[in-house]
């Protein structure tokens, strides 16, 4: 016996609410239970802040059933296992929900296993991250007492939630040291699996520049495999297969390794990568037309950023009313994300960008630049959007 539902929702973060909330909203709703087994949501973007001394972690958390939308019900569970042919979904606890529609959102997984040693030493001896609530205060407490030597910044060779993310906290610690009269004596070393510094031409040649510049040491098409605590030193393979870097650390942020979680990964719904198969455009699946993902688990061949889901919710929730009223699926995305890429305290250049890098600025000045503006977007606008406007189904 199962419990059906006319939409079920897997994952309860920032994907799973936005689209809740906007089928939620509607004249006539349909049912809706929503999968999701912490009773905390966090307001991510933010961590690069608080890990670099400007707000407390505190900021980013609220209650998760204050953001569960009225009329829809709760599963405070782990989803495990799909039967799409049954069009069932089946909880860790062995909960069966059938359903009509399917939305699976449920976020991507770190691997910190895949990086030796990297487990055990985190949050110890000048070792953090950025990327969960628990350690990210790590990082501002390891600043604080930095006193000069190699500090060192990491992006692995997987996708990832917001690849600025890793260069962002470099850039508030070059400008820190600058601000404490340290850097004179100490290396800002950016070692990164990716080819450059960014994706997109437009914004990573001001990038450039600015590591020129500031005089950020760069090691790019490489990946950190493993952390020697007792050494202090970072091991770095070249992803074309050349020698080893091994590089020694005072400080060191790594960004871990991510992937779609396992129980994605081990379903009928995953592509050969291991994401949510879907259409780049319409969010349907390619296989299942009863189920749509959107976020960080989805084939969505776009930037892993609230800004994409943002551009990403509207377009499922358009396509799932109208596949349930059977008729076409006219809504599209176009890949857009944003990068707002914080270049020390005060100081953001905006990236927003579509498909195959196309340029989608909002505001009518050169976004390349450095403006206090756009900080202020990110440290105040932005966080208020998310809070009242996105996860209430409006923006």
């Amino acid at each position: 016996m199962s419990d059906q539902y006319d939409v079920v929702i897997v994952g309860g973060g920032t994907a799973g609410i936005s689209v809740a909330a906007r089928l939620a909203n509607l004249p006539e709703p349909p049912s809706i239970a929503i999968i999701e087994p912490s009773d905390k949501h966090y307001y991510q973007p933010i961590w690069t802040l608080v890990g670099g001394g400007v707000f407390d972690k505190e900021v980013s958390v609220r209650n998760e059933a204050d953001f569960i939308p009225p009329g829809t019900t709760w599963l405070k569970e782990y989803a495990a296992s799909f039967d799409p042919d049954k069009n069932t979904v089946t909880t860790k606890s062995g909960t069966t929900l059938e359903y009509g529609v399917l939305i699976v959102a449920p976020g991507i997984q770190l691997d910190w296993h895949k990086v030796k040693g990297l487990k055990d030493a985190l949050g110890k001896d000048g070792v953090c991250s950025n990327y969960t609530y628990e350690t990210v205060d790590s990082t501002w407490r390891f600043l604080q007492s930095f006193a000069g030597g190699n500090a060192v910044f990491t992006f692995p060779n997987t996708p990832i939630k917001c690849a600025g993310a890793p260069q962002k906290i470099m850039w508030l610690a070059e400008h820190h040291l600058r601000r404490r009269g340290l850097r004179q004596k100490s290396e800002v070393i950016y070692a990164a699996a990716t080819p450059g510094i960014f994706g997109v031409p437009r914004y990573a040649a001001p990038l450039s520049v600015l590591a020129q510049d500031r005089g950020v040491v760069t090691h790019y098409k490489r990946n950190l495999v493993e952390i020697r605590p007792s050494s202090k030193e970072a091991v770095f393979q070249d992803v074309d297969g050349g020698e080893e870097l091994v590089l020694s650390y005072d400080f060191i942020h790594v960004t871990p390794p991510m992937s779609a979680p396992d129980f994605i990964k081990e379903s009928p719904l995953s592509n050969d990568a291991g994401w949510v198969d879907v259409d780049m455009y319409s969010t349907q699946h390619v296989r299942y037309p009863n189920v749509f993902s959107l976020g960080d688990a989805s084939s969505l061949p776009c930037s892993k950023t609230g800004a994409a889901i943002r551009k990403q919710a509207p377009v499922v929730a358009a396509n799932v009313q109208s596949f349930r009223a059977g008729k076409p699926l006219e809504a599209r995305y176009d890949g857009y994300a944003s990068c707002p890429l914080v270049t020390g305290y005060g100081r953001l250049i905006l990236a927003e960008f579509g498909y195959d890098g196309a340029i989608m600025e909002t505001f009518p000045f050169d976004q390349t630049k450095e403006r206090y503006s756009m900080w202020a977007l990110k440290a105040y606008g932005l966080p208020n959007m998310y809070w009242h406007g996105m996860l209430r189904g409006r923006a």
